[in-house]
C-alpha cells in the first residue's frame, strides 16, 4: 500500500537525500515539503537539480493537517526541534522518523550536557526506538517513533559492536579516529567550512566534546554488557561527503585476522547493507558513495595486539537519509533493500 510522507526541514542536506532516494520508492510518495524559512517557494529555486522532479511548493507545518493527511514524517531538522513536535503526534498513527539528535540519548541529564537545553519528555524517549537497523532490527519493525543515528555512531558502531559482543577486543581502551566530508557538518556555512578554510586542510574539532560521544558509548555499553568510555576525535576533511572511522581495540587471547573476519561475516551474514572486506582489504569512502552501504575491513595487528577496524559510510545515505529509509521499510513490513540497493557512484 503506497503511504503518503511529509518532510520536515525540507532545504538541508539530508531533506534533499530523502527526496533523491524517494523518488523511485515504491511504496512512499513524497507529499509534502515543509520548510519554516522557504514556505511558499519552489525547491528548484534553490536546488535546481530538482527542476521536473519536484513541482509542489514548500509548505507551513500544519501539525494537524499532517496527522489527517500523511502516514509517515521524516524530521530533518536541526536539534531542538524534533523534540517539540514528535510529541504532538504521539496520539496519532503517523509514523515519526528523527533524523536529528533529539531522541538518540536515552538520559535526559545526558542530553542536557551534551546538546545544551532541556531534553524531549521521557515519555517521549522511552517510546523512541534507536534505528541502527543491523543491530535492533525487530525493535525497529515495532517502532512508531524512531531516532535514526548518527553518521559518525553508525560507522564506529557497526564497525565496533561485533568484535565487543564476541568478546574479541577488551573494553577498555577504545579509540575512535572519525573523518568526514564538509556536508557533514550541515549547510549552514561557518568559517570551518568556508572554502578556503576547508580546501586542502584538515581540521579536528570538538575534540572531548562531540555531542556524537554519549550516543556512540550508550550503545557500545549496551552490546558490551558493561559501561564503555571511548576516546573520540573528529577531523573535517575536504571532501564534500564520505565518512570513515579507524577504530582501535585491544584484542582478547590469540585471534588471527582471518578468524576475525569470519567471525565478521558470519555477524553480518543476513544484512544486505554490511560488506566485510577479505584480509589485506581495506575501504575507501569512494566505494560507499552516494550509497547505503557500510564496507568494513579488519587487522589484527600481532606487534601490538591491537585490532584495527575501518568502517567507511556515506555520511547523507547510510549514516542520514537511507538508513532512515531502511527503518521505513523496516517499521512497514517492507523489504529492507527497498528503494536503496543501488550501486555506489564511481568514481
Amino acid at each position: 500500500m503506497l503511504k503518503n510522507v511529509a518532510i520536515i526541514g525540507g532545504t538541508g542536506y539530508g531533506a534533499i537525500e530523502l527526496i533523491r532516494l524517494l523518488h523511485n520508492h515504491e511504496y512512499m510518495h513524497v507529499k509534502k515539503i515543509i520548510s519554516d524559512s522557504h514556505h511558499g517557494e519552489q525547491l528548484a529555486s534553490i536546488y535546481p537539480h530538482v527542476i521536473n522532479f519536484v513541482d509542489d511548493p514548500l509548505e507551513e507545518l500544519e501539525i494537524e493537517c499532517l496527522k489527517k493527511e500523511v502516514d509517515i514524517v521524516f524530521f530533518a531538522t536541526p536539534a531542538g526541534v524534533a523534540k517539540e513536535l514528535i510529541p504532538k503526534f504521539e496520539n496519532s498513527s503517523v509514523q515519526c522518523i528523527d533524523l536529528s539528535g533529539d531522541l538518540r540519548i536515552s538520559s535526559r541529564e545526558q542530553y542536557t550536557r551534551w546538546y545544551g537545553g532541556e531534553a524531549a519528555p521521557q515519555e517521549t524517549l522511552n517510546n523512541a526506538i534507536y534505528g541502527l537497523s543491523e543491530i535492533y532490527r525487530e525493535q525497529v519493525k515495532e517502532a512508531t517513533v524512531l531516532s535514526n543515528p548518527g553518521c559518525y555512531p553508525t560507522s564506529a558502531l557497526l564497525g565496533l559492536i561485533p568484535a565487543l559482543k564476541k568478546k574479541i577486543i577488551e573494553a577498555h581502551p577504545i579509540i575512535i579516529d572519525g573523518k568526514t566530508g564538509i556536508s557533514g557538518a550541515g549547510k549552514t556555512p561557518t568559517a570551518m567550512t568556508h572554502f578556503s578554510e576547508a580546501n586542502d586542510n584538515v581540521q579536528p574539532y570538538k575534540i572531548g566534546g562531540h555531542k556524537h560521544i554519549p550516543e556512540i558509548e550508550e550503545y557500545l555499553s549496551s552490546a558490551a554488557g558493561e559501561p564503555i568510555s571511548t576516546t573520540f576525535t573528529a577531523h573535517l576533511i575536504p571532501m564534500t561527503r564520505g565518512l570513515i572511522c579507524t577504530m582501535y581495540g585491544t584484542i582478547k587471547g590469540d585471534m588471527s585476522t582471518e578468524e576475525v573476519i569470519d567471525s565478521y561475516k558470519t555477524f553480518y551474514q543476513s544484512n544486505p547493507f554490511v560488506r566485510i572486506r577479505d584480509k589485506g582489504k581495506f575501504p575507501r569512502s569512494k566505494d560507499v558513495y552516494g550509497s547505503n552501504f557500510c564496507d568494513i575491513g579488519l587487522h589484527v595487528d600481532e606487534r601490538t595486539n591491537q585490532l584495527i577496524i575501518v568502517s567507511a559510510i556515506d555520511n547523507l545515505v547510510k549514516g542520514a537519509s537511507g538508513q532512515a529509509i531502511q527503518n521505513a521499510n523496516l517499521m512497514n513490513g517492507w523489504d529492507e533493500n527497498h528503494g536503496l540497493n543501488r550501486l555506489p557512484i564511481y568514481p
